[in-house]
């Protein structure tokens, strides 16, 4: 890995920190050399603090690390992107984040469906919205509308039919995603059971 150190007269390369597992940009930071040779040796982010006008290791006051996952050069090696684990808060202020947004996994649309669904649950009057009528019915109707899709699935799973497949598959997810909400969750508490099991393994 070649690094240009050098290119601007500080000596210091933008590096981007990010969560390896939510993907989630954490907060952003400077390197000079030595703290890049150190983040490598400790397995630890540590920072030229332009304020303190020193290394500075992320956490080494608060205990709350950046623990090293990987890091790469962009295409004019002049700038870094560390993926790490994080301890706790990163941004100083207590937040997840330096931009004041939860560090949470993004699941792409399932993420919007999500709140969609958060959203009638928290207005279940809403007389036109059949998500909110679920919510109104009780987490036994939305129970059973569970259920009902998975044996539609399995039946569909038998068949050679794959668009009909794939439609029950979708409805099966999305009374599902009702159901988490209606127990409380999000998908990215099941994804945080997941990833323990994986790393169990």
């Amino acid at each position: 890995m070649k690094i240009d150190f050098k290119k601007y007269d500080d000596g210091l390369v933008p590096s981007i920190i990010q969560d390896a597992q939510t993907s989630k940009v954490l907060m952003l930071g400077y390197m000079n050399e030595e703290a890049f040779l150190k983040t490598n040796q400790s397995k630890k982010v540590t920072f030229f603090s332009r304020s303190k006008q020193r290394l500075w290791t992320k956490g080494e006051e608060s205990g709350n690390f950046l623990n090293l996952v990987s890091i790469s050069v962009d295409c004019d090696s002049d700038a870094l992107l560390i993926k790490v684990n994080p301890t706790g808060a990163v941004c100083h202020t207590g937040t997840d984040t330096c931009w004041q947004e939860k560090n949470v996994s993004n699941f792409g649309f399932l993420s919007v469906l999500e709140n969609t669904i958060q959203n009638r649950k928290e207005n279940p009057e809403n007389e036109d919205s059949y998500i909110a009528s679920l919510f109104r019915k009780g987490i036994n109707k939305i129970a059973q509308k569970v259920g009902e899709e998975a044996v539609e699935v399995v039946i569909e799973a038998k068949d050679s039919k794959d668009d009909l497949f794939l439609n029950e598959s979708a409805d099966l997810l999305f009374h599902y995603l009702i159901l988490l909400q209606a127990k409380g969750f999000m998908l990215d508490d099941v994804d945080k059971v997941l990833q323990q099991r994986h790393k169990a393994e």
